[in-house]
């Protein structure tokens, strides 16, 4: 049986997974789903400002060392593919699998800010204006969003090369926004590398909560139904 820890993307925690963990739990694997530094309800304002990418690959190292795992699935969404590229570059080993779901894949020296588009530097930028340190969440979403810390989005990810002995690395890409998607080229790029899988979804950005069902058939390697058509058939 497989261990699945899941990272949340921007404004997010641990809930944005939540009709995905039960469907892997009840093929018997064990999930872990995070809620990063800055992201939690009891986060005061000075947890927000001090977080940044660092902190946040600690949350899923400091994790990892709690609960004892190893051969671990890491799966990242969204701005969470900064985060799980560092810890596995950190982990010694322990991460046998990289899923990232719709997420940024970062080389050396890239931050959030950089490989993003510019719709999104404009979400940041705006959404800091006024705190400085703290980026609201954009539009209207769950109520449970909560500000995401700036640094984290501005911080330059520092890797060694372990992250690419990680055996198995896949990359999700979810094509029913791509009038926004900050991944083509992503996609494009990793699709011409024969060391990651590259996988599509028919969806939106949040994938966990439109199509649970495919997310997870993804996961537990279900791939032909989950790159090709959703759930009810569509």
């Amino acid at each position: 049986m497989a261990t699945f820890v899941l990272v949340p993307g921007a404004w997010k925690g641990s809930w944005s997974f939540e009709a995905v963990v039960p469907l892997l739990e009840r093929a018997g694997h064990t999930v872990h789903a995070l809620t990063l530094t800055g992201l939690r309800p009891d986060d005061d304002n000075a947890a927000v400002a001090a977080a940044n990418l660092d902190t946040h690959a600690e949350d899923v190292l400091r994790h990892l060392d709690r609960h004892h795992l190893d051969n671990v699935t890491l799966v990242g969404h969204s701005y969470a593919g900064m985060v799980i590229t560092a810890a596995a570059d950190r982990a010694g080993g322990r991460i046998s699998r990289l899923v990232h779901l719709d997420a940024y894949v970062p080389r050396d020296g890239e931050s959030c800010w950089s490989s993003t588009n510019e719709h999104f530097r404009e979400v940041f930028a705006t959404g800091a204006a006024a705190t400085g340190y703290a980026v609201r969440p954009p539009g209207v979403g769950d109520p449970r969003r909560r500000p995401h810390p700036l640094a984290a989005f501005l911080q330059t990810v520092r890797l060694t090369g372990a992250f690419d002995q990680v055996p198995r690395r896949e990359f999700v890409y979810c094509s029913g926004w791509e009038d926004r998607t900050p991944f083509a080229d992503l996609r494009t790029r990793l699709q011409a590398d024969p060391e990651w899988q590259v996988h599509d979804l028919p969806t939106g950005h949040d994938a966990m909560h439109e199509a649970p069902e495919a997310v997870a058939a993804l996961l537990l390697d279900r791939r032909v139904r989950a790159d090709h058509e959703l759930p009810d058939g569509t």
